[in-house]
């Protein structure tokens, strides 16, 4: 496993994935990283300050990451994120949350005392896909209602019930709402197997192939293409 990374071409930064407690939900369809998620406080502890001090600050920017919610780390790991954003000079943190923490994304900006991007896991606008495929257990009214809470997303293109035309809504959607967007092409596990669609990854990567040259927009072609996992 590995847990710390530079990421040089777009948006550089430094990233680190963490382990954390359990995700709040932990039963969409998709996800197999539950497994790195622990209730032992001391290991999440040990693994933040040993992945946390290989953090330079080179790029001013850091990501952190845990398979799951940034609020699911414990306390003295929070403690040690914001303490290491002012001791590396970082200005500007990411981090990623779940929707049934929606109404604490504002204090969890306010914690960190950065500009504070929280990345949203939406994966698809279609209600549909997004509850009755994935299981994600997330219902809102409109993307505006998204965009209120958050001006970064993450799209899952690949998975079975999905369609070109639904992709491009979805793309389209991220483009129009959002100033910065991740684009995960599905990687199936033994477990999400069956769920993966490969005649639409392989579509999406020649169709949107230009999505490598949007400056705000990220494709994780592999979901290990930050460096980490």
């Amino acid at each position: 496993m590995r847990r710390y990374a530079r990421i040089t071409r777009k948006l550089p930064r430094e990233i680190v994935l963490l382990k954390g407690l359990p995700c709040i939900w932990s039963r969409c369809t998709f996800c197999d990283y539950l497994e790195d998620n622990t209730e032992d406080a001391q290991l999440i502890e040990r693994v933040a300050r040993e992945e946390l001090a290989k953090v330079t600050g080179e790029f001013r920017r850091l990501e952190v990451i845990n398979s799951g919610s940034v609020q699911e780390l414990t306390e003295p790991v929070q403690e040690l994120i914001r303490e290491k954003l002012v001791a590396a000079g970082i200005t500007e943190f990411i981090c990623e949350s779940y929707w049934a923490y929606r109404h604490r994304f504002e204090e969890t900006r306010r914690f960190f005392g950065v500009p504070t991007r929280i990345k949203l896991g939406v994966e698809t606008f279609d209600h549909h896909l997004r509850n009755g495929v994935l299981n994600k257990n997330m219902v809102f009214d409109s993307p505006a209602e998204v965009a209120a809470l958050t001006d970064t997303i993450c799209l899952l293109v690949g998975f079975r019930g999905q369609t070109r035309d639904t992709v491009r809504r979805d793309v389209d959607l991220m483009l129009e709402h959002f100033a910065y967007g991740c684009v995960n092409l599905f990687t199936p596990s033994p477990k999400t197997a069956a769920l993966a669609d490969q005649p639409l990854m392989d579509w999406f990567r020649t169709e949107y192939a230009g999505l490598e040259d949007h400056p705000n927009i990220e494709v994780l072609w592999k979901n290990t293409d930050f460096g980490v996992g």
